[in-house]
Parts: C-alpha cells; structure tokens; sequence
C-alpha cells in the first residue's frame, strides 16, 4: 500500500515494525509475534501487506525509503565535491548503523529484502557516480572514470553489507564507510 493511503495507525505500526526488524532481525518472527510484538491486529498487518514476505520486503523499502531521503538531504547541504562525497558515504553508513548484524543477515537470505538493498546499493553507486562527475566536470577531481569508481565503490558497499569487511578487517561498518570515502576522494583528487 502506497504510504500516502496510510492511516497514521498504519503508518504508526509501520514504522515501529521496521525499528523492530533493524534492532532485531525479521526472520525468526511469526505473525502472531509481530502482532503481540507490536500491540496491532493481523488485520493491521495486512492491511501493510498481504504476507510475511511481502510484509518483510515492505519494511525494508521503507526503511531504504527513508534513509535514501536522509542521505539526500545531508548532501544537499554541502557544497564542495570532495566534501559532497564524503557527505554521501558518512550519511549512508549512519543510516546503516541502526541495522543489527541479525537484521543484515536475515537480508542477505531473504531474496526479497536482498533485492531491495541489492537496488538501494545500485542506486548508491549510481550517485556515488554522478557525485565523481559533478566534481570533474567543476574541476575538484582529476579525470577519472566515474563508473568505474562508483562500481568498485558498489562492489565494497555489498561486502559491509555482508559483514565481509568486518571480519577481514576488524572495521565497523561506519568505520569501513568513512575509509571508503577517504579513498574515493584521495583517488579522485587532483
């Protein structure tokens, strides 16, 4: 159901499942859990979603949705292009921060919700892209490819994703975020 045809009960419940599955995970939980869980009715839940999975996949839109805006926002406020990429990747990893390790992993076996974050992550090099562009074409960064940055930067935003970063490296996922950044930017720089 689009969020603009959402009661704010809806909405409401909405919001807390997708705290719930961040701090917690989705897969373990039955319906009956996430009603008791959340204090709201199956029929509230399906009014979310038709299914657990497809109740999953909403929460994990959502979630996406809602980070996308506030990474979105960070970046609009600055100006500079090193300083604008940074800002992308230093806001992404704070929206990834809330997300528990069970969370991430439940996601990356659920093909619904890995197909979700897989897009999310696609759209983040896209940007991430786009962001390289911008800073040439200014005259901030050398020339550079900036699809082949943006896809190299995808390719290490999947294994923090996956905890594969974590555990070659000992980085939080915040900490491996703002190394990503720190490379991009000294790689692109003039």
């Amino acid at each position: 159901m689009p969020s603009s045809r959402r009661t704010a009960r809806q909405t409401d419940v909405l919001k807390r499942l997708v705290a719930l599955f961040a701090a917690e995970g989705f897969a373990s939980f039955t319906l009956d859990e996430l009603t008791e869980r959340l204090s709201c009715s199956k029929t509230t839940l399906y009014q979310l979603a038709g299914s657990k999975q497809e109740l999953v996949r909403e929460a994990v839109k959502h979630y996406f949705r809602e980070a996308a805006a506030a990474v979105e926002k960070r970046v609009a406020d600055t100006s500079a292009p090193a300083d604008r990429v940074v800002a992308y990747l230093d806001a992404v990893a704070e929206q990834l921060r809330p997300l528990s390790r069970q969370f991430l992993d439940d996601m990356a076996h659920f093909e619904p919700a890995r197909e979700v974050y897989k897009a999310n992550t696609y759209f983040a090099a896209d940007r991430i892209r786009q962001l390289i562009a911008e800073g040439v074409d200014a005259g901030a960064f050398r020339e550079v490819h900036a699809a082949f940055v943006s896809e190299v930067a995808a390719a290490t935003m999947q294994e923090i994703q996956r905890g594969e970063i974590a555990k070659r490296t000992g980085l939080t996922d915040a900490e491996a975020y703002a190394e990503l950044a720190s490379l991009i930017v000294h790689a692109v720089s003039m």
